[in-house]
């Protein structure tokens, strides 16, 4: 499944996977049956790569979603939507959630006003994201902007390219995630 984890390549024709849709090697063609085990095993895989979370951080946000009042899966979904480097991706100052990380590690953003340089912090509604003003001059930050215009932002945030401030509107709900993740799945996997 095309995950988009090589930023803006992902959506021209030079992205591998549009280029060839199975595993390489002499006996890629001939795989395709996985038991239940696996399935559920690469859907918490392709949800871990997605948002780029090693496995003992989505462990902690999985419990973190079942002590959460409502359906375990969409808790765990909008936890993972709630990350800091998630939202600075979404609001399109970076081109992929890698680079996302990234800016956010190097202290580019501002929470509320307030240097925020880890990846993991949870943002709330309400929440301002900004970029910091020496950061404002940065080329690769303006240019993805730019494209991110294209690709749209999701209606929970709000984008003000002027000031280089995005506000979080409201939490995302379940149907408004558009990455197509069967999370009942992961749930049923961390159940056994």
């Amino acid at each position: 499944m095309k995950l988009f984890l090589k930023g803006e390549r992902c959506y021209t024709d030079n992205c591998s996977f549009d280029r060839r849709q199975y595993a390489p090697g002499q006996h890629g063609q001939g795989r395709s049956k996985f038991s239940a085990y696996g399935e559920q095993l690469r859907e918490k895989q392709k949800v871990k790569r997605t948002y780029g979370v090693l496995e003992k951080q989505f462990r902690n946000s999985f419990q973190k979603a079942q002590r959460q009042k409502g359906v375990t899966g969409e808790n765990l979904i909008i936890l993972m939507e709630q990350r800091l480097d998630n939202m600075v991706y979404r609001l399109g100052f970076a081109s992929s959630r890698n680079e996302a990380r990234q800016l956010v590690l190097h202290g580019h953003f501002q929470v509320n006003e307030k240097k925020v340089n880890i990846p993991s912090y949870s943002v709330k509604a309400g929440d301002t994201i900004q970029l910091r003003e020496k950061s404002r001059k940065i080329e690769k930050i303006k240019d993805t902007m730019e494209t991110a215009k294209q690709r749209g932002i999701p209606q929970w945030l709000e984008l003000d390219t002027e000031k280089f401030q995005g506000k979080v509107i409201a939490l995302p709900k379940r149907d408004e995630i558009t990455i197509p993740m069967r999370e009942q799945l992961i749930v049923e996997l961390y159940s056994r």
